[in-house]
């Protein structure tokens, strides 16, 4: 065995070194990682290598583990390193409302996660990055009309002080809206908004949930937007419920959607047409559309427990038939059934699951708060 050969097998060796974390990627946690950076000393999936090769040779140097040939001393700079090494230097201060993203996030989240470790070095500095400036933030995002359906530049104010979003429609005037973070949430969505900065902000409006669907041509922007929203909803969070751990409080701050997809729905009687609407889980809220990017939910329902009477089952009662080439299910809540279908056996197994395991879930201080509003 050549010298490049045993060097290779023990950098693959490192992979399985106790303690080191080198068998996750440093940056998403992604199992089996495959490539690494000679000059970091961390162990990269094959997604965030491309990330990493994206910020230059002089921030970060990628190498296949099993393919190129390392040198003697990069193998033992790998060993002297590795991942939890580098995350005690690249992660000092990473705040407890930042999103560590996983191997299935959205890239903007992945890219901007690498480039503030790793080129901005936002997390070695003494104190956490706030992400806002005096308890504010304002900027221009593009926001999709609610009517027209144009994204056009509007002007957004985020302040910590009064826990309030607000965009403006014109310079000088009176805000559009003015939204309680309380209430809201934001995740990204680029599939749906055919953008890879897609962010979508749901709140409660007069009762009902309200959809904005907004991006930014910079990806650093947009994810410092997101940051700033979970940073004031932690500062929120610690008013709202003292005695919690920021630790629990950090885990309720935004969420992505449990699932959305498309399902056919019938009225209550069996006599109705099946109708296909768009269905989006928001944590116990479950909404569904006309359209993926509507501004309001046709019907937003909030989910509680299988004490309370909320339950699903496989089929249709008696009197309702399926959708032809379609599987149905029953969600039942207290007052209500809805019949719906799905187009496949596997997506109406993966309905059933996720419902199932919200009613199984015990309901939070923050969920009783949010069932009444």
């Amino acid at each position: 065995m050549s010298s490049l050969e045993k060097n290779r097998s023990k950098l693959v060796a490192l992979l399985a070194k106790p303690g080191s974390g080198n068998n996750s990627c440093a940056d998403c946690l992604d199992t089996d990682p495959d490539w690494a950076s000679s000059n970091l000393g961390v162990f990269l999936c094959t997604k965030c290598a491309g990330f990493h090769r994206n910020l230059g040779s002089h921030i970060s140097k990628v190498k296949s583990l099993r393919l190129d040939n390392w040198e003697s001393h990069q193998v033992e700079f790998m060993d002297a390193n590795g991942n939890m090494v580098a995350k005690e230097k690249f992660e000092k201060n990473v705040p407890l409302f930042y999103r560590h993203p996983g191997p299935n996030d959205p890239d903007v989240l992945r890219e901007q996660w690498i480039r503030a470790k790793y080129d901005r070095k936002e997390f070695t500095g003494p104190e956490p990055v706030h992400y806002l400036q005096g308890g504010v933030k304002e900027g221009y995002l593009y926001k999709r009309g609610k009517d027209d359906h144009r994204f056009q530049l509007r002007r957004f104010f985020l302040n910590e002080h009064d826990y309030t979003l607000r965009y403006f429609v014109k310079e000088n005037k009176e805000p559009k809206d003015v939204i309680p973070i309380q209430d809201m949430n934001a995740c990204f969505c680029p599939l749906k908004m055919s953008n890879p900065n897609g962010m979508q902000i749901t709140y409660l409006k007069d009762g009902n949930s309200r959809c904005l669907y907004l991006y930014s041509e910079d990806g650093k922007d947009i994810v410092d937007w997101y940051n700033a929203i979970r940073a004031a909803k932690m500062t929120l969070n610690r008013v709202a419920f003292p005695g919690t751990k920021d630790k629990v409080l950090a885990r309720r701050l935004v969420r992505d959607f449990i699932k959305e997809g498309w399902l056919w729905k019938t009225g209550p009687s069996g006599k109705e047409s099946y109708k296909q609407r768009w269905f989006s889980l928001d944590d116990r809220r479950l909404m569904y559309f006309n359209q993926p990017m509507d501004a309001y939910p046709i019907k937003d329902i909030f989910l509680g427990t299988e004490e309370e009477g909320y339950k699903v089952r496989e089929g249709l009662p008696p009197g309702f038939r399926e959708k032809e080439q379609t599987y149905g299910f029953t969600l039942k809540i207290p007052g209500r059934e809805f019949k719906l279908c799905a187009d496949a056996h596997d997506e109406r197994q993966s309905w059933m699951k996720v419902l199932m395991q919200v009613f199984q879930r015990p309901l939070s201080p923050q969920d009783n708060s949010a069932r009444f509003r």
